[in-house]
């Protein structure tokens, strides 16, 4: 039995204008995970992944280390309710 999990995440470091809401966006469907990734005012990028447990921590560990010319030096993740609310996975502005 396969178990859905939803996580929020916030990615901090070099992590805008370097292609990772795009690169995200590619490893998360690649995982079939569904949700959404945007920029933050604060120059960090922030996410909400949810699907199968394993697809999920697959895609978050690629965000600990990004596309290749970031530097990422923090990442926060938050588990949360899973909702099933997403039909595809979306690059958002906030």
């Amino acid at each position: 039995m396969t178990e859905n999990v939803r996580s929020h995440v916030i990615v901090s470091g070099k992590v805008q204008g370097v292609c990772f809401r795009m690169e995200t966006k590619r490893v998360a469907e690649s995982y079939s995970v569904l949700g959404w990734v945007r920029n933050n005012r604060n120059g960090t990028v922030e996410a909400v992944f949810e699907g199968e447990k394993s697809d999920v921590i697959a895609v978050i560990e690629w965000c600990k280390k990004g596309p290749s010319h970031s530097r990422v030096s923090r990442i926060d993740v938050a588990e949360e309710n899973y909702t099933g609310e997403f039909l595809v996975f979306d690059i958002t502005f906030g």
